[in-house]
């Protein structure tokens, strides 16, 4: 049996028929491809091809840590589908006290990965009740490992590879955006 990225995709496509669908419909239309049927074509026109998204809405996120200190950072908010698919995707740096929120309309279990990812990050899921549920610290740039929440997450926060360990930030620390 051949193993390798086709493989992976083929699983995947067994586990979520719709997807495989929905693939081929965009390899089979070259406009459905570019984003033209799903509304989505502005978005992808505005940013070219391997360059990092720009022009997401920023807000203040606190994290209430279990020592009591609270800490305030200004992340970007990825909430269409289209935004939260790109991510951190091709950024090479990411200035202080900034991060990047992934809110859903509802818990899921999810599992993120760093392709296309040049930086390592901090990958935080956040439970319903607005707290942190788990991290991947320092995850590894390009990586295409599953990094999954291990329960049903509301949201997924990134941070600067390392900044969790250097604040001190812990599974059970509450979030407020």
């Amino acid at each position: 049996m051949r193993t390798g990225h086709a493989g992976r995709w083929l699983w995947k496509w067994k586990r979520f028929p719709a997807e495989a669908l929905a693939a081929a419909l965009l390899l089979s239309n070259p406009a459905l491809a570019q984003g033209e049927g799903f509304g989505i074509g502005a978005a992808a026109a505005s940013r070219k091809a391997n360059q990092p998204q720009t022009g997401l809405k920023i807000i203040p996120l606190t994290l209430m840590l279990s020592d009591g200190r609270k800490l305030t950072y200004k992340v970007e908010v990825a909430e269409t589908d289209q935004q939260q698919q790109t991510g951190m995707m091709w950024r090479t740096h990411m200035a202080p006290k900034t991060g990047m929120l992934f809110p859903y309309t509802m818990a899921q279990p999810m599992a993120y990965w760093m392709r296309n990812t040049l930086i390592p990050l901090d990958i935080i899921y956040i439970s319903p009740d607005r707290r942190v549920m788990r991290i991947w610290a320092n995850t590894v740039p390009k990586s295409e490992k599953l990094l999954e929440s291990g329960g049903r997450a509301i949201a997924v926060l990134e941070l600067a590879g390392g900044e969790s360990a250097r604040i001190g930030l812990k599974v059970g620390d509450g979030l407020r955006w």
